[in-house]
């Protein structure tokens, strides 16, 4: 038998038999070698046997290899002398083509995987080296430098780095232009340096953005700067406090001016700065969050997030509130809800003006069937309006302007609640009963 159709688990016995030889007992382990192999091949037992559990007497003293219970229920008659001396020459043949004596040869390539092998985890710490130090500037601490990316206890235990992952430092650019104000244009392709403002130059664009807002300039211009300043701390892998203090400016700023679509846009971002442990206005924007899912009346969500909060958030003033908020949505305590908006920290009214029209129509709804007539001034104070003037044009937009004595001035006006409760009915349902967030992610 050719040592060619011996099983792999075999060859590789054999091969480990080979390398545990010495000049001393090589003649005898090879004689010995020779009828483990014979015996299996006699007793059909080449592909059964658990070559890997076998051991040469000479290397420690173990029982020879016998066969499986399988191989025994299929086991043919005894082989005579014959067959076994034939097998015995066919062995011996096999054995002699796997140069037995050339134990230097083995020692030589396994030297060479070792080298090798030292060579590309040389390249790997390298490599990572040169790119933490070309990538400092993403650290709040400047005095930062490659020696902090070492291992206190030596480079021995580094894991070796993995070819199929991308190193996205290698691609990390680090911008070089030194304008203060720059137009936001959508990337189409690779980014440029030279088009890129650093670090630096962009802490001194933030403070000069606050300064043109405190000016009351426009907030068209405005939007378009920090999403310029947004797009190079992305390009450039920043992620740090002052990236977090770039998108509450920007979110306040959205608020105050109504842009839901950037506010939204900034609001997701922060979740994930946030969660990465980023410090931050953390409670204030979580109101803010909760504020928002109450106006889109996503239920599902909003009762999953709010069972997230730690003890701690819920008691800050801002997630207090908006949990007030949520309590008064959920038992239609109107009353308790236009206190809220009118009393709103921070700048939670903002987006409570997005959904309190809706809440003043149920409102109306509900005191329209609980009273036969009402008069103006209580309407403005339980709902929270500013004047009689911003609540009768309201009325007037929800077609609920029904008055027993229409001729009257405002404050004497008396609302005839049966006919105005068909139309708001109506009206809730045209309006109200669909939510359309802008910018909603």
């Amino acid at each position: 038998m050719a040592s060619a159709s011996w099983p792999p688990q075999l060859k590789d016995w054999v091969a480990k038999c080979l390398g545990q030889m010495t000049d001393s007992n090589r003649k005898e382990a090879q004689d010995e070698l020779r009828q483990v192999i014979a015996d299996a091949f006699a007793a059909h037992t080449l592909w059964t046997t658990d070559w890997n559990g076998v051991q040469l007497e000479r290397f420690g003293l173990l029982p020879k290899p016998a066969p499986t219970l399988k191989r025994k229920i299929n086991d043919t008659a005894p082989v005579s002398k014959k067959a076994k001396k034939s097998s015995l020459k066919q062995i011996t043949a096999g054995t002699a083509s796997l140069d037995l004596n050339d134990q230097a040869a083995l020692n030589r390539r396994a030297e060479r995987f070792q080298r090798e092998h030292e060579i590309e985890r040389q390249k790997s710490r390298n490599s990572s080296l040169k790119a933490n130090v070309h990538n400092n500037h993403l650290f709040n601490n400047s005095s930062w430098n490659a020696s902090r990316s070492a291992s206190p206890f030596g480079n021995s235990d580094e894991p070796e780095a993995d070819p199929n992952v991308i190193d996205w430092d290698r691609f990390t650019i680090v911008g070089t232009s030194r304008e203060i104000f720059k137009d936001y244009l959508r990337l189409t392709d690779a980014p440029k340096p030279e088009t890129i403002r650093p670090y630096a130059v962009l802490q001194e664009t933030l403070v000069q953005l606050k300064k043109r807002w405190r000016e009351k300039c426009s907030y068209d211009w405005i939007c378009n700067q920090f999403k310029s300043l947004r797009q190079d701390l992305t390009v450039q892998r920043i992620k740090n406090d002052f990236t977090v203090q770039v998108y509450e400016i920007h979110a306040r700023m959205a608020l105050e001016s109504n842009d839901m679509v950037e506010y939204n846009s900034c609001q997701a971002t922060l979740k994930t700065l946030y969660e990465l442990g980023i410090p931050g206005k953390v409670e204030e924007f979580t109101g803010y969050r909760i504020l928002m899912l109450l106006h889109g009346r996503n239920r599902s969500e909003l009762n999953l997030y709010v069972g997230q909060l730690t003890p701690r958030q819920k008691a800050d003033p801002a997630v207090r509130h908006a949990l007030d908020v949520q309590r008064s949505l959920s038992m239609g305590n109107y009353h308790a809800l236009f206190l809220l908006y009118l009393n709103a920290p921070n700048m939670g009214a903002y987006i409570m003006d997005h959904f309190i029209p809706r809440e003043r129509v149920k409102a109306l709804m509900v005191i329209t069937k609980a009273y036969r007539t009402i008069s103006l001034s209580f309407i403005q104070n339980e709902l929270g309006f500013d004047d009689l003037d911003s609540t009768i044009k309201f009325l007037e937009e929800h077609k609920g302007a029904h008055f027993t004595n229409p001729t009257s001035s405002n404050s004497q006006k008396i609302v005839e609640c049966k006919s105005a409760a068909t139309f708001l009915g109506q009206v809730y349902e045209e309006k109200y009963r669909k939510v359309g967030i802008r910018g909603a992610v």
